[in-house]
């Protein structure tokens, strides 16, 4: 199913007149994805990981369809999402985890770090990541954000795939 769009000419206060525009697509049904999430603050990757599959069965994406790897800590994501990303056998990928502040700048380094690598792995593979690795101040604020993000990282995923799969349909 295409998600093209025709061109635009609806009223002067439309965004852009007789200008292609793709629509966004929330619809998950054949897609793959590949999730990664950290073991480091477990309690927060496993809220993060079930507010996330719960999102992508809801979109259509196929239980069967959605492969879970798990990874010691934040750093060590991109790796597996390169590793992943370059199988070709997932449509889109999503990382979870938490990188809570501490007394160190060690804070500043994984936070920094894991999400350079995962925008490094994203462009020089073409599969769009999702990124649910949470950076807060401490576990209550965390907890307080790990089922919207994990949610909201499984729509990313499913828009993304559908966007370059219309991408390449109109090249």
């Amino acid at each position: 199913m295409s998600t093209l769009k025709t061109p635009r000419n609806t009223s002067p206060a439309a965004r852009c007149e007789n200008i292609y525009e793709y629509d966004a697509s929330l619809t998950g049904a054949g897609l793959t994805i590949g999730i990664v999430m950290s073991r480091f603050s477990q309690d927060i990757g496993e809220g993060l990981l079930s507010a996330c599959t719960s999102e992508l069965k809801r979109l259509g994406v196929a239980e069967g369809s959605i492969t879970l790897a798990t990874v010691p800590g934040a750093l060590e994501s991109p790796l597996a999402l390169q590793a992943m990303a370059q199988s070709g056998r997932f449509d889109a990928l999503i990382a979870l985890g938490a990188v809570i502040r501490g007394e160190t700048y060690h804070f500043e380094i994984v936070a920094n770090d894991a999400s350079r690598g995962l925008m490094e792995v994203q462009l020089d593979s073409g599969v769009p990541i999702a990124n649910g690795i949470l950076t807060c101040e401490d576990d209550d604020q965390a907890l307080a954000r790990m089922q919207q993000k994990g949610s909201d990282c499984a729509q990313v995923a499913v828009e993304m795939a559908n966007l370059l799969r219309a991408l390449g349909e109109r090249s």
